[in-house]
């Protein structure tokens, strides 16, 4: 019953452009099913009411259906698509941004008694689990404001710390939780993935973004594997390629020089893993992507 009511709500509500008038709030429908298409995960819950969506991170694989969520709690280069939708039985999903300050401001106001004991080490920067039903009553009264928007400045983010509650305390509250502790490992990890994103077309020591992010060489590779399934080095190139096939979309003649602009010194060593990435090398790739951009975060949920 209570997913019936939140598909309901999510038909009704859903934008070309997956906005709504609560922040920080987006509402996906899909129509059919696509290849696989890079994005950035944003840190986000995203569920899904109807339809499924499979998610790869390195050499991990994550699915999530109906009645399920996802948490990703770093920004991760991925590779998704939805598995189940068609025009008679549309993928429907919910995300919602999750932000750090928001996380930390709740685990203060937390009596210690009230949190789960945390597990050790970085966790994840993705992971599924099944909603519980406290956790879908919030989601749905949340978007049953979408019908009564003179009552979203104020109720919207009450219900929105009672989503977060339920993530802190749920089955996959250690993930959340670190989103919101600035010494945890996941955000000296975060730091690191951020540092990388900004400054992707340099050259770097490992070494050296290890001490950035304050962590020993050996805890930094340990944690940052742990989190995003790849190492610094392989982060750095999904950045690239993600980066360059963005470029692409828009300067499809410029091969060569979207592969200097991306950090690569061979146009060559560039085609090879492009073509390695995006099935195709990069002319061909972009004559396919004339017209239409690849996914973004908002396709998560």
């Amino acid at each position: 019953m209570d997913l019936d009511e939140l598909r309901s709500l999510l038909a009704r509500h859903a934008r070309p452009d997956t906005t709504t008038t609560i922040d920080d709030v987006l509402i996906s429908k899909v129509e059919r099913r696509a290849p696989p298409s890079p994005s950035m995960s944003g840190t986000v819950l995203a569920i899904i009411a109807q339809g499924g969506k499979r998610i790869a991170l390195g050499d991990r694989v994550y699915e999530y259906h109906a009645g399920q969520y996802l948490i990703a709690s770093v920004d991760l280069p991925i590779n998704g698509h939805f598995t189940e939708a068609s025009p008679e039985r549309p993928a429907l999903g919910l995300g919602l941004t999750l932000h750090p300050a928001a996380v930390a401001e709740i685990l203060l106001q937390a009596a210690p008694g009230d949190l789960p004991p945390s597990t050790g080490g970085a966790p994840s920067g993705l992971a599924v689990s099944t909603a519980s039903i406290e956790l879908l009553d919030a989601v749905i009264r949340l978007v049953r404001l979408l019908d009564r928007p003179r009552d979203i400045t104020v109720l919207a983010p009450l219900i929105k710390r009672e989503i977060l509650w339920r993530l802190i305390t749920g089955e996959q509250g250690t993930a959340v939780r670190q989103l919101g502790l600035a010494d945890s490992g996941l955000s000296h990890i975060a730091r690191a993935v951020q540092w990388i994103r900004d400054h992707y077309m340099r050259s770097f020591r490992v070494e050296d973004v290890a001490r950035l992010s304050g962590m020993s060489v050996s805890a930094f590779y340990r944690n940052f594997q742990a989190v995003t399934a790849m190492s610094p080095i392989q982060f750095q190139k999904q950045i690239r390629l993600q980066q360059a096939r963005l470029l692409l979309a828009t300067a499809p003649n410029d091969v060569t020089g979207i592969s200097r602009r991306v950090g690569y010194d061979s146009p060559s060593q560039f085609s090879r893993e492009y073509r390695r990435q995006f099935g195709a090398p990069p002319s061909q790739d972009a004559a396919r992507l004339r017209g239409s951009t690849p996914g973004t975060a908002a396709t998560l949920a």
